[in-house]
């Protein structure tokens, strides 16, 4: 059985922009869909993705861009009291984005791969299992 798969903001992103990484994004988008089984992404780094496109290109095209989110096989998962200690422990102990921890707590709770090619992110890859887009 594959393992549950955790979107950062820097895979979603990479997809947008189509730089390295895209293509292998949008092949884990489509098998979600064929499966079922949604890629997951913590409204924290969804906010992220909203927020790099609106100082890029605007608040309308972000938008919309989040409405192309909402139609794709991914699962936003809203912060929690357990997601957001695990962030906060994550941001204790690591020098990293308040944000990008949670996209590793999410990771690490459901016990999944976090795909990234944020290089922040190899001060958790002992703790959390990382999917590089690189």
């Amino acid at each position: 059985m594959a393992s549950t798969k955790v979107l950062d903001s820097w895979a979603l992103m990479a997809f947008f922009e189509d730089e390295a990484g895209a293509e292998k994004v949008e092949d884990l988008l489509l098998k979600a869909e064929e499966s079922g089984k949604p890629l997951l992404m913590c409204v924290v780094n969804w906010g992220e993705v909203w927020y790099n496109i609106a100082r890029r290109q605007g608040e309308q095209v972000a938008d919309r861009f989040m409405d192309d989110i909402g139609k794709m096989a991914i699962e936003i998962v809203d912060a929690d009291r357990e997601l957001t200690l695990l962030a906060a422990k994550f941001k204790a102990k690591h020098a990293m984005a308040y944000a990008d921890c949670y996209g590793a707590a999410l990771a690490k709770l459901r016990r999944g791969d976090l795909v990234t090619g944020d290089k922040e992110f190899e001060s958790v890859a002992r703790e959390v299992r990382i999917q590089w887009l690189r």
